[in-house]
């Protein structure tokens, strides 16, 4: 590569930022640009964990991995032939990370993206760039292309843009402005009145960029490929006179169109800046008036007014056209970017059926919804825990009452000590150092139809002799004989009927006066009876009550026989004991968790349990 060329079709770059869309609109420039690699050759993401990720991108219709790394010394061992950075760090760490490119021996150009970068940073970053012959596009720029080649960053906008302004091939116009907005509308008037742009840079806004406008015009100048330049300027600075110098010296000799921004400055307040840092006349000598008038006298071609730069541009093409100096070129039909699947089932173009239907949330929108009720409502409104179970559980507002039922289950079921087997387990892993997770799902997992998952089957059962009118005595029969089970929901180890299980009278006790009508614990109560009357241990348990109020609970809710079917067979009664009892398991863990940290540096005041 040529020392007036900063880019070819083999360019490649390394991004600092994991600026996702950034990277995907260079990728899908070098395709409709026919490259036959990617322009990006590695990513840094300096807060990422591993030393080396990757970052999957679409290339065309193919998706490729691009390498993603944690420093940018890494990232330049491994791709030696990337000579650029387009650098997006934030101004804060800018300067570090532009400095440390600039000093690696393999990169020749270095775009920063960043404004507000200190002046006195920027200027030691230009004393380092001009020392080592390196370029800097920037800072405070959107970057620069090379029409077929290369783009930096988000350098003309979407892809839409680069196809509107030709930039898919190369033209004979080379373009530089101070301004990345005004670019991109320079892209599309020159390619309107010319063949197109060969390159165009953005130099950027700052009061001390990292290169001028006369140094990219003076490569312009040495690139036999150029034709003609163009150049945007504006008010503030001596920039210009450098390029009317240039002219004087035949430094150019190509024809150069050129326009300073800033000619409505002399209706306003002196000393107003326009925009960018450097967009501020100090003297006459700096206003647009002044340079486009000594531009003009040195030989450039110098509009009237902005309206007018298109015109001007198309009559300095058009004549070098007719000498011969610039040669037809031939159009050809850019690939079609594939539309990504998201923006086209925005726009309605397609449709593909769900990998997984969900009914009870949606966070598609600005607002999280459970059951169509907005979560910023829920809040607003101070729902209990109650109403977002029955909302996400049963897809229904429940009550007061019920609502109050659920949270009571789960306060009742929170704990019952270290001894059950959940808990235990649970203990035990965390003791051995686990995480809360595996610590927690060890003791979940010991639910089961002998701890907890009883209240599933206790209602199934009740359900069943209820609504067959069995009577009690045919029930404990039928569970003896046809079964061959113990009735789930009766018996405990401990409790009996002068010991009862206080979890159980709360429940009963609530039930009785809250609920309009109870028929499944009456009817539960009556087993009861008839049970204890063989062995006094032969209670309704917790797990059973919750299960069998339950159904009275759907019962004065008027869930039809299909909506109780599905409740029962999902195990959402069982899924309450799981809920709360996890609220118990994790306070465990986190017990074990504090007495380990503290185990060697002081002794336990008490030990409850061995």
């Amino acid at each position: 590569m040529e020392d007036y060329e900063l880019f070819n079709e083999k360019t490649q770059a390394i991004v600092y930022g994991f600026q996702t869309k950034a990277i995907q609109r260079m990728i899908d420039f070098d395709y409709v640009c026919r490259r036959e690699t990617p322009s990006v050759a590695a990513v840094i993401r300096p807060t990422q964990g591993p030393a080396v990720a990757t970052h999957k991108v679409f290339f065309g219709v193919k998706e490729i991995i691009i390498p993603v790394y944690k420093s940018f010394k890494l990232a330049a061992e491994r791709h030696p032939n990337a000579d650029v950075v387009v650098n997006f760090a934030s101004f804060r760490s800018s300067f570090e990370t532009s400095k440390e490119a600039l000093e690696t021996d393999s990169i020749r150009t270095v775009a920063i993206i960043a404004e507000g970068i200190p002046e006195r940073q920027s200027r030691i970053l230009g004393k380092i760039a001009r020392d080592r012959n390196k370029m800097i596009i920037g800072p405070a720029t959107v970057g620069g292309i090379r029409a077929g080649a290369f783009k930096i960053g988000n350098t003309a906008g979407t892809t839409e843009n680069v196809i509107l302004s030709k930039m898919y091939r190369p033209g004979s116009v080379g373009f530089v402005s101070k301004s990345g907005g005004m670019s991109n509308e320079m892209n599309f008037m020159i390619a309107q009145n010319s063949d197109g742009i060969f390159e165009s840079i953005a130099i950027g806004g700052d009061r001390y960029p990292g290169a001028s406008l006369i140094d990219h015009l003076l490569r312009y100048e040495k690139n036999p490929k150029i034709k003609m330049l163009v150049c945007l300027g504006e008010i503030g600075g001596t920039d210009e006179y450098k390029i009317v110098e240039a002219l004087k010296t035949k430094q150019i000799t190509k024809p150069l169109v050129i326009w300073v921004t800033g000619t409505a400055a002399k209706i306003l307040p002196k000393g107003l800046q326009f925009g960018h840092a450097g967009a501020m006349a100090g003297s006459d000598l700096e206003t647009a008036e002044a340079k486009n008038k000594a531009l003009k006298e040195a030989g450039a071609h110098v509009p009237s007014t902005y309206d007018h730069f298109g015109e001007l541009i198309a009559e300095v093409f058009n004549k070098l056209k007719s000498e011969g100096k610039i040669e037809e070129i031939v159009e050809v039909e850019p690939p079609k970017i594939p539309m990504d699947f998201a923006q086209a089932l925005k726009e309605g173009l397609v449709r593909r059926p769900t990998d997984v239907v969900v009914s009870i949330s949606d966070d598609r929108g600005d607002v999280p919804t459970y059951n169509k009720k907005g979560l910023d409502a829920i809040i607003k409104e101070n729902k209990s825990l109650g109403y977002v179970i029955g909302m996400l559980w049963f897809k229904k507002e429940l009550p007061d009452y019920a609502q109050e039922y659920v949270e009571m289950v789960i306060k009742l079921t929170a704990d019952h000590g270290p001894a059950v087997s959940g808990a235990h387990n649970a203990i035990v892993t965390a003791r051995a150092g686990k995480d809360l997770m595996s610590s927690l799902a060890t003791g979940i997992l010991t639910i089961g139809p002998r701890f907890g998952g009883a209240i599933s089957d206790g209602a199934r059962y009740f359900r069943m002799a209820y609504d067959k009118g069995m009577s009690p005595t045919e029930f404990i029969s039928y569970m003896k004989k046809v079964e061959k089970k113990n009735i789930p929901g009766i018996g405990h180890r401990i409790k009996s009927v002068q010991n009862p299980d206080v979890r159980v009278v709360l429940l009963k006790d609530y039930v009785m006066k809250n609920f309009p009508k109870h028929p499944y614990l009456d009817y539960a109560l009556e087993v009861e009876k008839l049970t204890t009357s063989k062995r006094n241990n032969l209670i309704l348990n917790v797990d059973g009550c919750i299960g069998i109020c339950f159904l009275d609970l759907l019962e004065n809710l008027d869930f039809t026989t299909d909506e109780k079917d599905d409740v029962i067979s999902s195990e959402a009664l069982n899924g309450l004991f799981v809920l709360g009892r996890s609220i118990g398991m994790m306070g465990h863990v986190f017990d074990q968790k504090r007495q380990r940290s503290r185990l060697y540096r002081q002794p336990w005041d008490e030990i409850l349990y061995d």
